[in-house]
């Protein structure tokens, strides 16, 4: 068996820049195990699997260690790769996801917008964990579906945080977001997710599925820039409309190749 797969960078405007993903294209379904072993072996943040579904298209996200509910990144490369070598005289491509419902992503020059649900969260009270985790105790701490998000004074505690992984891996979510209003953007974030197998995620698009609403009401702005301050570092252009968010990126193919199975 062959399995065809593209390696993209995402909300990057060229290589070696954004969130690397893996987006491999499916004839028929595989097994679970198989997908968790690609995405091991490719040791990404995240490797996509898509399958075409009548009109639509089914995507499923894994880590090197797990499967996970949504992935932004990884949507944007998959709608990347369709756009560019599949679905060429479309402009918007809806994915099915079975943890996620629907995800759109919309053709709009060079940039692709996603159309996510926003994110659910309630504020919580700082724990020791936390702030022993991350060595700098927030101002305002979040619980959402699947992260914990936590607000700063400024950018440059953004900057300056050295988290310990060993004790962030112990805390029953996906990833830690951390966020301040930015000095040149909207906002900043970075985006921490041991438990999953990555340390520090360069572009996280799904964590903005919390961090959109949060900063529209506190900025009082439908429409947002934010950056992610990763070392590869990327920006997203945002916005807030009623219960969804649109996060908008350019993406670069780095490599397309076959992925061979044995029989």
């Amino acid at each position: 068996m062959k399995i065809r797969m593209f390696q993209v960078d995402a909300f990057s405007e060229k290589l070696f820049g954004g969130n690397p993903a893996a987006v491999c294209i499916l004839k028929d379904s595989v097994d679970e195990s198989l997908m968790q072993k690609i995405a091991e072996e490719n040791n990404l943040s995240e490797t996509a699997f898509i399958i075409k579904k009548n009109h639509e298209f089914e995507i499923r996200w894994f880590t090197p260690e797990i499967e996970v509910d949504l992935c932004g990144h990884a949507t944007l490369a998959s709608a990347h790769v369709l756009f560019n070598h599949y679905v060429s005289n479309q402009n918007e491509i809806t994915f099915i996801s079975r943890y996620s419902g629907i995800l759109k992503v919309k053709k709009d020059g060079d940039y692709l917008i996603l159309d996510f649900p926003i994110g659910d969260f309630e504020k919580i009270s700082n724990t020791q964990e936390i702030v022993n985790g991350l060595g700098k105790n927030p101002l305002e701490s979040y619980k959402g579906k699947t992260d914990y998000m936590f607000v700063y004074s400024n950018q440059d505690d953004i900057e300056n945080i050295n988290p310990d992984f060993q004790l962030l891996s112990k805390l029953n979510v996906r990833g830690i977001i951390v966020t301040a209003e930015g000095n040149e953007v909207d906002f900043v974030s970075r985006f921490f997710a041991p438990k999953c197998g990555i340390n520090e995620d360069p572009v996280t698009g799904s964590a903005h599925t919390m961090l959109i609403p949060y900063w529209a009401e506190r900025l009082k702005k439908q429409n947002l820039v934010a950056r992610q301050l990763s070392k590869r570092k990327g920006i997203l252009n945002c916005s807030l409309e009623k219960n969804r968010v649109k996060i908008a990126g350019k993406a670069k193919t780095y490599l397309i190749g076959e992925i061979l199975i044995a029989d």
